[in-house]
């Protein structure tokens, strides 16, 4: 496998409900490496912030914009962008608009999203905001698999709600230089081979991936959150991945 002869800024983002925190545990094993990792707080998923319920995909981009910029990534360093769940509606928008500022891209049990794509079309407008639900519900949306009740009760203590105008902004996408950045997808919960023909058959959800131009696939099984599951091992696959050579 080629190299990178540097070890790029890796920027860890969690999906719905979740911070910074939920990378600890993947930390613990990139960092052991000496590799720089920043994990991030989305805008609105940040529980002292008294009007995170407020905050937009736009916001969310910003923030992840301005991460980068603080972390000194250019167009002769760029970044890799981690994007794990519903992460992918902001990373998508900062794919679109600074391609050049990305290195690899790196989807965990996600994807990038389709133009005018929308997370949960059918929430109300006057939905605030979205609780973590139940888990008996929230497990038949995506998979458990791995999580002991100790991480469960972690899951539920430490999840904010997610802003209702991120849940229902279209993702505006106009920049096709998007599809040309290196991308590797880490499928957890749906086997690649799956994943790929849901891709190829146009599925709304995996569409985008079948526009791809520079694709790699790591199936890592187990469930929608691997970085409680199988935090060595999704380390791993985010250590091979932001090592390549695009």
């Amino acid at each position: 496998m080629a190299t990178t002869t540097s070890s790029p800024t890796t920027i860890l983002i969690a999906g719905h409900w979740l911070g910074a925190w939920a990378w600890d545990e993947v930390l613990e094993h990139l960092t052991a490496d000496d590799w720089r990792a920043i994990p991030m707080t989305l805008p609105g998923l940040d529980e002292q912030d008294p009007e995170r319920s407020s905050k937009t995909l736009d916001d969310q981009a910003a923030a992840i914009e301005q991460t980068m910029a603080q972390a000194g990534v250019c167009e002769d360093q760029p970044a890799v962008l981690v994007a794990h769940s519903g992460a992918n509606a902001p990373v998508s928008l900062v794919l679109d608009r600074h391609p050049e500022l990305v290195h690899r891209v790196v989807w965990v049990d996600s994807g990038p999203v389709v133009p005018g794509g929308v997370f949960a079309p059918d929430v109300p407008g006057a939905l605030q905001e979205l609780p973590l639900p139940p888990f008996d519900v929230l497990g038949e949306q995506a998979s458990l698999e791995g999580l002991s009740p100790e991480v469960l009760e972690r899951f539920r203590a430490r999840a904010v709600p997610e802003p209702g105008p991120v849940l229902r902004q279209p993702v505006e996408l106009t920049n096709d230089a998007r599809l040309s950045v290196a991308t590797t997808i880490v499928c957890c919960s749906i086997p690649s081979a799956q994943l790929l023909e849901l891709a190829r058959a146009g599925h709304p959800m995996f569409a985008e991936v079948a526009n791809l131009e520079q694709l790699d696939v790591i199936d890592l099984p187990t469930g929608h959150w691997p970085m409680w599951s199988r935090p060595r091992d999704l380390a791993n696959a985010i250590h091979s991945a932001a090592s390549r050579v695009s």
